[in-house]
């Protein structure tokens, strides 16, 4: 068979001897095996080479020549795959020979295929390391493997200079690398493992300050849609931003923010959004100089769909406007701007504290209280539901209808019936939506109720502070108890799926209770110590987040 004309009987052959334990079987074939080394094809060649190393590795004292037997064939050979069998051979049984190779066709590395390229990375590695010494004399090659057209030998070249230098140069260059490597591949496991090795990377403290440089290329891979990927690109981009590129990031940012509300909704969008929230939160909490800019983008989220992002939003707003004093009234006038817009009970609950503790001037407390009026719909509540119920009209509607056109219609039996436009009016307007709140308080949701009360309360004491027109005072305070009370009356009457629960009608009662008799204590309670009470959980929760990352 190692003779036979048929070259795959004969590499299926030799590569069968690769796996014989007996030398006194193998000894008389030694002679025909070496023959196969210039068989004319690569197939027969190529396992002759892993024949030879097999044997001399098992039984040295039957071919005791063939690392330089080996070492002849390469200097002649023209087929990559031979060769790097071949190398790969002296590289584990004669390395003098295998890096006397290397070093006549250096400059010729980078045509090499790439199977045998990988071999030539490894051996370089396994040199450098055993005599440090070598460095110098190799690195360049390294550094001209970082442009094969392999991956594979791209990714084994940037690790392998890491371990070899630590000068900035040569660190930029292989984060370099592993970054375009994980822009360019397809895979999202290659993704992870190759910004698994950029992330030990920054953990040596001389590295951090080369790959600070690289941000916003870091950044181009949050083109990759797999979530995964985007997250530990976004926490890794968190830790190794600075003051010189925050800007930029944050109009990376921007952009991505953009680009979430122009793709089709998938279950990942809402998360990815999420993910981007918290990381602008993180920017402005790191870098106040660029909350500015961030808060009227993040604001935008508060009329999104995903819950989760909107809720991440307004923690983060009502931290923004508890540190940031400079920026409430910015704050403010875009939280009015967004407010009828938003779709969540959650955060429209969230929405309210933040406005009832920070509107300080008399026209935003007046903005508030014309939002919450808007919001709600026409009061009393329970007079406009059943209004609503029976189909009759305001005055405006009634001149409408006076005018409105009459149809004749025939019925099923022939007869004529006249239909006006009064009677489809009436349809439409009992399905016709309603205001948002007025909406959650129907659909049994009175907590908001309850955290509405507050929010007025806080507005009504504070706006008798301001204002030294006690009408203005009483007005104010008149209308806030009368939204109150009608809440309370809508949650006794009936019309919603449920009743109001007793926690919501106490803290109701108890509102009105504050603003009917202003007692200087309760008073102090409302206006100073629940803005106390969020500071105190703000540094609580900051100096936990630092343990947990200690």
């Amino acid at each position: 068979d190692l003779q036979h004309p048929n070259e795959f009987l004969r590499g299926s052959t030799l590569r069968f001897l690769c796996k014989l334990k007996e030398p006194e079987l193998l000894e008389p074939l030694m002679p025909a095996i070496r023959v196969c080394l210039e068989h004319r094809h690569s197939y027969v060649r190529r396992n002759a080479i892993l024949a030879i190393f097999t044997i001399y590795r098992n039984f040295e004292f039957l071919i005791p020549d063939a690392p330089e037997l080996i070492a002849n064939f390469l200097e002649g050979e023209q087929d990559m795959s031979c060769k790097r069998n071949a190398f790969l051979m002296l590289l584990h049984a004669d390395q003098e020979r295998a890096l006397s190779y290397l070093a006549s066709c250096l400059d010729q590395v980078t045509s090499f295929g790439d199977i045998l390229q990988l071999v030539i990375v490894e051996l370089i590695y396994k040199v450098c390391h055993a005599n440090p010494s070598e460095r110098s004399r190799f690195i360049r090659c390294i550094y001209n493997l970082l442009n094969s057209t392999s991956p594979a030998v791209r990714y084994e070249a940037a690790g392998t200079l890491v371990t070899l230098s630590s000068a900035p140069t040569a660190i930029k260059a292989a984060a370099s690398c592993y970054i375009e490597l994980i822009v360019k591949e397809s895979d999202n496991n290659v993704k992870l493992i190759v910004l698994d090795r950029l992330i030990a990377l920054k953990e040596h403290p001389t590295h951090e300050r080369v790959l600070q440089d690289l941000v916003m290329d870091i950044l181009r891979v949050l083109a990759s849609p797999d979530l995964e990927v985007r997250k530990k690109t976004l926490n890794l981009a968190m830790e190794l931003v600075s003051s010189r590129n925050i800007e930029e990031m944050v109009l990376v940012l921007k952009k991505e923010v953009a680009k979430t509300h122009n793709v089709v909704e998938h279950e990942d969008t809402g998360k990815y959004r999420q993910l981007l929230v918290r990381t602008l939160h993180t920017c402005c909490i790191k870098f106040p100089d660029v909350a500015a800019t961030v808060i009227p983008v993040l604001i935008d989220f508060l009329s999104d769909t995903n819950e989760l992002a909107a809720t991440d939003v307004l923690v983060f707003v009502r931290e923004a406007i508890q540190k940031f004093e400079t920026l409430r009234p910015l704050i403010i006038e875009r939280l009015l701007d967004a407010f009828p817009m938003i779709k969540s009970v959650t955060v429209h609950r969230a929405a309210l504290w933040i406005l009832g503790e920070y509107a300080s001037s008399p026209e935003d407390i007046q903005s508030v209280m014309n939002q919450v009026r808007q919001t709600l719909g026409e009061i009393p509540l329970v007079d406009d539901e059943l209004r609503r119920a029976t189909g009759d009209k305001g005055e405006e509607d009634l001149s409408q209808l006076q005018q409105a056109p009459v149809q004749k219609l025939v019925t099923s039996d022939g007869t004529y019936a006249t239909q006006s436009a009064f009677n489809t009016t009436s349809l439409s307007k009992k399905g016709e939506a309603r205001p948002p709140l007025r909406q959650y308080l129907m659909d049994e949701d009175f907590f908001i109720g309850g955290a509405l009360g507050t929010t007025l309360a806080k507005l009504a004491l504070r706006y008798g502070a301001l204002v030294a027109d006690p009408k203005k005072h009483n007005r104010f305070c008149a209308e806030a108890m009368f939204v109150m009370a009608s809440i309370l009356h809508l949650g006794k009457s009936g019309l919603p799926a449920k009743a109001m629960t007793n926690d919501d009608a106490d803290r109701l009662y108890l509102c009105l209770r504050v603003l009917s008799d202003k007692s200087p204590v309760i008073v102090n309670i409302f206006n100073e110590n629940c803005r106390k009470a969020l500071s105190v959980m703000l540094s609580a929760k900051a100096e936990e987040e630092a343990t947990t990352q200690k």
